[in-house]
């Protein structure tokens, strides 16, 4: 029996996003070559795997199981090709990366580029979207993070912090002045984050009860899904924001924002590499794990870096 690697490479990608379309859209080729992957491996194998339609696209039950023996086979062969590849300490193959879209243009980017540098066979797509979307179903290697986790059914390695810091413009704070303490923020218009709820909340540490943070929940204007717009509506004073450090430093160091109560401190987010759990011993990404981790270490807007 004649097998390709192609057409069962194919035919895992549907079925994981249930999608022509969408597989067609990943792999890079024209949705016919999916069909016709499809449709080879079908006959070579002599079973039908896909239940199709005009809305969705789903395994049978031959197919659920080839999916899974097929999928752990291949694992291995792709383990089996970068352990020899990376013999003399270089990479090779291809990695597809989601991450956060502030956290990917302002640092992530060219931090890969730096990796890529370093290993010229390796190939690598970044997808960036702020959304909380199914990494492994969309056939992701590696997913970045910048939050509080709290599903432990996750695989995620802790590569750092994300510390935040309260901030407004000059122009804001000689308009109104500062607030002086914590509760006086609510007496100030504030700019809220709505990508994960419309409540917003500001928590803040307490050093007297590190696990139960301060809770505020402020009001204001102006809202957005995006950290970039939040930081350039406090950049034209409309309020106070709670923004992370990877976005604001430049703005702070150069005196376009200020950092409000810099005594009270914002509950810093985590920053994690989540992968497929058939992804667990991939000697590539852990190497850009170690890499991404060493890099969060020196930057300047770290809790170390920022001290």
């Amino acid at each position: 029996m004649k097998l390709d690697i192609a057409e069962i490479e194919t035919f895992l990608r549907v079925a994981e996003l249930g999608s022509v379309s969408l597989a067609a859209q990943q792999l890079g080729v024209a949705k016919s070559v999916v069909s016709k992957r499809l449709s080879d491996l079908e006959r070579h194998l002599g079973a039908r795997l896909l239940f199709r339609s005009t809305r969705k696209v789903a395994p049978t039950d031959s197919g659920q199981r080839f999916y899974r023996q097929a999928r752990a086979a291949l694992e291995e062969l792709r383990a089996a090709a970068e352990a020899v590849a990376s013999e003399d300490g270089s990479l090779a193959g291809s990695l597809r990366i989601l991450a956060p879209m502030s956290f990917g243009t302002l640092w992530l980017a060219p931090q890969l580029t730096s990796f890529m540098r370093l290993h010229p066979q390796l190939e690598m797509a970044l997808q960036l979207d702020d959304r909380v979307s199914d990494f492994e179903r969309e056939g992701y290697d590696l997913c970045l993070r910048i939050s509080r986790l709290h599903d432990r059914a996750l695989i995620a390695r802790r590569l750092g912090s994300s510390p935040r810091v309260v901030c407004c413009s000059p122009d804001y704070i000689r308009a109104h002045g500062a607030p002086e303490r914590l509760e006086q923020l609510l007496e100030h218009p504030c700019i809220g984050y709505c990508n994960l709820s419309a409540e917003q909340l500001w928590s803040f540490d307490d050093p007297a009860a590190p696990q139960r943070p301060l809770t505020l929940a402020p009001g204001g204007r102006f809202t957005s899904n995006n950290g970039e717009a939040m930081r350039d509506a406090a950049l034209a004073g409309l309020g106070l924001a709670v923004l992370p450090r990877f976005i604001v430093q430049p703005d702070l160091q150069a005196g376009r924002l200020l950092q409000v109560l810099p005594e009270a401190r914002p509950t810093a987010d985590e920053i994690h590499a989540l992968y497929p759990r058939s992804h667990r011993a991939s000697v590539k990404i852990q190497a850009l794990c170690d890499f991404l981790q060493q890099a969060l270490h020196a930057a300047a807007w770290t809790t170390d870096g920022a001290r």
